[in-house]
């Protein structure tokens, strides 16, 4: 017994920092496992970035806004007439919190049910095998045979603008704002600025999206990329590609951006109420004595390890947003489960290849595997189907015809290699082409299977077909 597991005997088998997706999930994994596990977190509530102030509030919100502007521009499309709609903003912001509320508690209930040690504090590794947590008031030291570091990420700086969550807004401020802005500026054209946008927007603020590059949601298949901009556009989102922003001043109740061309050009301003700084998140491992240990991070500071997401110091792991790759919730998740799982030893693995991403604007756009240039760029020859959702018949009933169905695969196995989604429940859809993408399936194997009538996954079926060139609907 190495003295790591000696410690177990008086400590725990495993302590993990954080109880975002990626710790929480690490943790009751592992308690089922039968490891006396603990679970540190510095909030006040469970759930982490993704529960508290991310995934979960920006989605209630994402979906009572859509409600919203149905109820204002599309509900007489149905034959529904309303009266006068109006905005109770703070009735919608409750609803928003007690949602989040209620999570926070089930993860808590969850913690109970198998027995996990739920620790609010903030969490330093001491040495190998010892953690000191700290509540402001005192600090205590636990043992445990194996730390896994959970901690997230923070949203990315941007130099030149200091964050003060009343007019210069982090994720966390616009998720709180007590009134619509006017005029709502958005620096960043990914996921988390163009769904902000989207809430705003469709509650009635005027929303301009300032991006770097020269397309938004750049990670994405170009073909999204190119559709999503123009369906936003059409939207009322107005976009200013290809632009730097290099200061921020505020006064009188607003906002003046220094901007200028992003390859270099004449300077000009820009003016709002509130501005979005949503230009992406970097891993948050500091404070936690990591280098102190010797623990290796890389140059934004995400934790470096191996295939069992073991650092180089023994005993301690790292997974989610806290090392490199994608900062996706279900990713932590999978890595979590799949961390614990080895230190059990199970034969658990992470297929990188099969995590879809969700932009969960109106449509949605969703993507798994590669992307048409990552193929090109591979010398990858491959296959493409392409299925419009104009012509699925759930999706003309329902009034949602915006988007399409992309599916590549490999020229000569015919195995999928990836897919992108636009369109309503573009999250949903992209699912089973992940599964099949996990048996390494065949387009073929996804066409010959039986869909219902009429579902949108239809699509999905269609698209498979047309990679042979036997769509029927199309």
């Amino acid at each position: 017994m190495t003295g790591a597991e000696a410690m177990a005997e008086n400590g725990y088998d495993l302590v993990v920092i954080g109880a975002g997706p990626g710790g929480y999930v690490a943790a009751i994994r592992a308690a089922q496992l039968g490891m006396r596990t603990a679970c540190i977190d510095s909030r006040g509530s469970w759930g982490g970035t993704c529960l508290n102030v991310g995934c979960i509030p920006s989605k209630a919100l994402l979906h009572s806004s859509h409600l919203f502007d149905k109820a204002r521009r599309d509900l007489a499309n149905h034959g529904i007439t309303t009266g006068e709609v109006g905005l109770d903003l703070a009735a919608m912001m409750a609803r928003k919190d007690k949602v989040v509320a209620d999570l926070c508690n089930g993860i808590g209930f969850l913690f109970k049910k198998n027995g996990v040690d739920g620790i609010a504090g903030t969490a330093r590794i001491a040495a190998p095998g010892r953690v000191e947590i700290s509540d402001g008031d005192e600090a205590t030291m636990i043992e445990t045979a194996r730390i896994l570091v959970a901690t997230g990420s923070v949203p990315a700086p941007l130099p030149g603008i200091e964050i003060d969550e009343e007019r210069i807004l982090s994720s966390t401020g616009a998720l709180a704002l007590g009134e619509v802005p006017d005029h709502l500026i958005v620096i960043g054209g990914g996921y988390i600025g163009l769904e902000m946008g989207s809430i705003w927007l469709r509650l009635g603020a005027r929303v301009t999206v300032i991006e770097f590059l020269d397309a938004i949601v750049p990670g994405m298949d170009a073909e999204i990329s190119r559709h999503m901009h123009r369906l936003l556009k059409a939207q009322g989102m107005e976009f200013r590609l290809g632009t730097r922003v290099t200061g921020a001043r505020t006064a009188d109740g607003g906002v003046t951006l220094d901007v200028e061309p992003a390859g270099g050009g004449a300077a000009e301003t820009v003016a709002g109420d509130a501005v979005l700084v949503a230009i992406g998140r970097v891993p948050f491992t500091d404070g936690l004595g990591l280098d102190e240990l010797g623990v290796r991070r890389d140059e934004r500071g995400a934790i470096l390890v191996d295939e069992h997401y073991a650092t180089c110091i023994e005993g301690i792991h790292a997974i989610g947003d806290a090392i490199p790759g994608a900062m996706l919730a279900h990713k932590a998740e999978e890595e979590g489960i799949a961390c614990v799982e080895r230190m059990a030893g199970m034969a658990a693995h992470v297929n990188y290849d099969a995590i879809p991403a969700v932009v969960y604007t109106w449509p949605e756009a969703a993507s798994v595997g590669r992307t048409e240039q990552q193929l090109k760029d591979a010398g990858i020859d491959y296959r493409s189907g392409k299925f419009p959702l104009a012509a699925n018949s759930r999706a003309r009933t329902g009034g949602e015809t915006a988007g399409f169905v992309k599916i590549l695969a490999d020229a000569s196995s015919d195995e999928v290699l990836g897919a992108h989604v636009l369109g309503p429940d573009a999250g949903t859809l992209i699912a089973e082409i992940a599964l099949a993408m996990e048996f390494r399936a065949s387009a073929e194997d996804i066409a010959r299977t039986c869909h219902a009538h009429p579902t949108l996954n239809e699509a999905v079926k269609e698209a498979a077909l047309g990679v042979g060139g036997a769509a029927i609907h199309a």
